[in-house]
Order: structure tokens, then sequence, then C-alpha cells
């Protein structure tokens, strides 16, 4: 295959991975609680959650890069303490990726639960379930399309991921050279042909996982009875 190395491939489906397993536990209180409050810092809170959408990823890099670099607070504490590097490794990668793929995990999700029957919430609390037990074993079981939906996109969005993870990780051989660095690096340096395997390859990917997403809530749709 013309010398083409798979291993950023490997390293970002792992990146992808381990940030949408992250973030689907961090994501899911938060969104559960953005659709259930009616608190004036609701606005505000989903803005700062949004912000990765439409801030250029070169920026959202610069500030993770800034902010856990040895200079930082943060960064110097993680490195004096524990000896741990926070850039230019696959642990920084992690760490960016989560702040980058964020909104893609909570939209989602929260759309899920805003469009939950009201009335079905209101007789889980007057049956004595708690908040928690209504989460997990009302609400959850009912929006199958949204889960599947934050869970999918958030890990093909964090698999296609470049600007942040380049300023952030660089471009390290079996640590931070994702799929996506792959790509450039090679039509930098003119290997088309490569370039064109690697972007085919991510190509497919998108399409495919965009295809599973839509195929899965038509059929849900259709089962659930709802006429679109």
């Amino acid at each position: 295959m013309n010398g083409l190395d798979l291993e950023p491939f490997y390293l970002s489906f792992k990146l992808a991975g381990i940030t949408t397993f992250i973030l689907f536990f961090i994501a899911l209180p938060l969104s559960w609680w953005l659709s259930q409050t009616k608190s004036r810092f609701k606005p505000f809170i989903e803005a700062v959650v949004s912000l990765p959408i439409v801030l250029p990823p070169s920026v959202i890099g610069f500030y993770i890069l800034f902010a856990l670099s040895q200079n930082s607070p943060i960064g110097a504490f993680f490195e004096e303490t524990f000896g741990i590097k926070m850039v230019f490794n696959f642990t920084g990668l992690v760490i960016a990726s989560c702040f980058y793929s964020f909104p893609f995990m909570v939209q989602p999700l929260q759309g899920g639960f805003e469009s939950l029957n009201k009335n079905m919430l209101e007789a889980a609390y007057i049956a004595g379930k708690s908040k928690l037990t209504t989460l997990l074993h009302v609400a959850l079981p009912n929006i199958k399309p949204a889960l599947l939906t934050a869970t999918i996109i958030t890990f093909a969005h964090t698999v296609g991921e470049f600007g942040v993870v380049l300023m952030v990780g660089g471009s390290i051989p079996g640590e931070t050279k994702v799929a996506s660095v792959a790509i450039y690096e090679a039509v930098e340096v003119m290997d088309y042909a490569n370039a064109h395997i690697y972007s085919a390859i991510m190509l497919l990917i998108s399409f495919s996982v965009l295809l599973g997403v839509y195929l899965f809530n038509h059929h849900y749709t259709r089962k659930a009875g709802i006429i679109v």
C-alpha cells in the first residue's frame, strides 16, 4: 500500500474511543440538568458548552496548550507532582479532544431529554422514584436515537480533529500522529498517493458512521409509529 502506515488510524480510534467514553459520563448529568432546569444561568452555560462549535480550532488549541504547558500552574503542578507532561503526548490529546468534542455529546443528549413527555417524568416522580432513578430507568431508555447520535457523532468528530490535536500534540509517531495529521504531512511532502488513501479511508468511515446513525434513527422512528 505504498508504505502506508496505519498506526495513525489506530491512534485516532483510540483517542476517539477514550474521549467518547469520558464525555458520556461528564455530559450525561449536565445534559439532564440543562433539559430540566429553569435557571437564569442556563443560556450562559449553553453558550460556554457550545463555544467549540464556533471557535476556530487554533484558538481552542492555543488556550489548551497554554493552560497545560509547564509554564502554567496546571501544567507545572502535574509535572512536579506526578511527573506527567500534559502537552505533546497522548494525555494532552485526550484532554484537548474532550474540550473540542464536548458540545457534540451534550447537545444531542439535551435535545433527547427535552423531547421526552413531561407527564412520563412526572409520573415517575409521583411514584416515588428519585431523579437518578428516573434518569437511568425512565429517561435514558426512551432517548435511544439521541444516545446513539451523541455517541457516534462525538466519536466521528474526534477522529476527524486536526487543528486542536496538532497544536496540543504535534506529530509524534506512535504517540500523537493521528490520521488527520498524517494526511496533512503526506500532502506537505507531496505524497499524494498515501494522502488519497488516508483521505478515502476517512471519507468512508465518516459516511458509514452518518449512514448508520440515520438508518437507526429512521428504523427507530418507524418502529415507534412516529410519522415525520
